[in-house]
Order: structure tokens, then C-alpha cells, then sequence
């Protein structure tokens, strides 16, 4: 039983440690729209993205293309584990507000 707290323990101390070096992008929702609306991330690397809402509804970051999807309160912001990706480009959208809510990952 001891060994298996231990493992457990381990393990998350590992993932915490492996999460911090990862390289973190950021995208912010503000008038219902993405800033920046294009960003481009490096190809076959795992990437933290931080998408912080600063409008006063809540949005949903959404993307079939690398099959995340989030919800994001107002004046909030959320972490997303995303990659690692191929070279190309990946649609992301937030789902609440279609019609403005576009934008696509540029992965070099």
C-alpha cells in the first residue's frame, strides 16, 4: 500500500514538473472575437495555450481539427494541453458565438 502512495505521489510531482516546461502561447476572446486570431506555434512540440476571456459572457474554445474543447468564463482564463501537432493549419472556434469566434493555429 506504501509503494503505490508513494508511485502516485511521484507521479504527480512528475507532471507537474513536466507541465511547467512546456511552452506556453496565449490567446484572449474580446469582443466575442480572438486575439490574435492567427498564431503560429512549433510543429511536434507540446504546447500549453492560456485563452483568457475578457468579455462578460462566457465563450466555449473549440477545435474538431485537434479535438479540444473548453469553457470559458467570464473574465477568466483556462489552460489547454494542446500538441504534439504536425506541420499545418488547425481551425479553433468558440462555439458560443460562431459568427465571430474564428481562428486557426499555424503550426512551423
Amino acid at each position: 500500500m506504501l509503494n503505490r502512495i508513494c508511485l502516485c505521489l511521484l507521479l504527480a510531482v512528475s507532471t507537474v514538473t513536466w507541465a511547467a516546461d512546456l511552452p506556453e502561447f496565449r490567446l484572449t476572446i474580446k469582443d466575442q472575437k480572438f486575439e490574435p486570431a492567427q498564431l503560429t506555434v512549433p510543429a511536434n512540440t507540446q504546447f500549453k495555450l492560456r485563452v483568457t476571456n475578457a468579455d462578460t459572457t462566457p465563450s466555449e474554445f473549440e477545435s474538431n481539427e485537434f479535438n479540444r474543447e473548453k469553457i470559458v468564463l467570464p473574465n477568466s482564463t483556462i489552460t489547454v494541453f494542446i500538441g504534439p501537432l504536425d506541420k499545418g493549419s488547425y481551425k479553433f472556434f468558440d462555439d458560443f458565438h460562431q459568427d465571430t469566434g474564428k481562428g486557426v493555429l499555424i503550426v512551423e
